[in-house]
């Protein structure tokens, strides 16, 4: 992932909760924007970049990930106190989506770009990072050149709030899949394929920056939080077949 420097704020994305915004970087594109110092803080950035990148590795539609690193002064004229809060206490490194502009959010109603396959990657990669942020009233897809775009993944991984037993996170069936904006559309999900190797697993959890991890309470070391991190993903790459059921289960019951 490449880091670029933010050269300027352009506006708030007021749909968000956490305040991201519309900001341009030092290649001169526009990047939306998620704040250190927003909200659930670090632990959304690092959903949002391991969600972000495994979904790319498993060849699903993400907007490129940047890290934008945020001069500490930007603030200091910032009339509005709400943001100039948030800029102040996200100086240093932060993640930027690529801007979409045009984009619109996605509706199941209107015909598109969706299949029953990509219907079924989204909704099983979904349920693989834990993903309870693509529901009806949030469904965080877009659609942009007639093709679906899936993004905001800062809700999924949620276990890493505490780390209070991964293990069993790892294996577990998602029951929350039921509430899936895609679920009804995904249909093949039997055919699924989510072939992922130890190395890719391995430099996916390396975008993460270690001074986000290096003071994670119960690790000596932010190597072990990314090797819990990678123990995580391949147990839950090892118990697909509890998560594909579940989500089959859940399917069956609408339809």
């Amino acid at each position: 992932m490449k880091t670029l420097s933010v050269t300027r704020y352009v506006r708030p994305l007021r749909e968000g909760g956490s305040l991201p915004a519309i900001v341009e970087a030092s290649d001169e594109g526009l990047y939306v924007m998620k704040f250190r110092g927003a909200g659930q803080g670090k632990k959304a950035l690092i959903a949002e970049l391991i969600s972000g990148e495994l979904a790319r590795a498993l060849g699903l539609p993400v907007p490129e990930l940047v890290f934008l690193d945020l001069d500490p002064k930007f603030g200091l004229n910032e009339p509005h106190d709400e943001i100039r809060e948030l800029l102040n206490a996200s100086g240093g490194l932060n993640v930027g989506l690529d801007w979409l502009p045009g984009s619109i959010t996605f509706d199941p109603l209107v015909p598109g770009p969706l299949t029953p396959a990509l219907a079924s990657a989204v909704l099983a990669f979904d349920a693989l990072v834990l993903n309870v942020d693509r529901t009806a009233k949030n469904p965080n897809l877009l659609t942009w050149h007639r093709k679906l775009w899936l993004i905001d993944h800062g809700a999924s991984l949620y276990f890493h709030h505490a780390w209070a037993d991964p293990d069993e996170a790892a294996r577990s069936t998602f029951p929350p899949i039921r509430q899936h904006v895609l679920l009804r559309f995904a249909s093949v999900l039997a055919e699924v394929r989510f072939e992922l190797t130890r190395a890719q697993l391995e430099a996916v959890v390396a975008n993460v920056p270690d001074a986000w991890l290096s003071d994670e309470p119960g690790f000596a070391s932010a190597a072990e939080v990314k090797a819990a991190y990678v123990r995580f993903l391949e147990t839950r790459l090892a118990h697909r077949a509890r998560f594909v059921e579940e989500a089959t289960r859940a399917r069956a019951q609408l339809v």
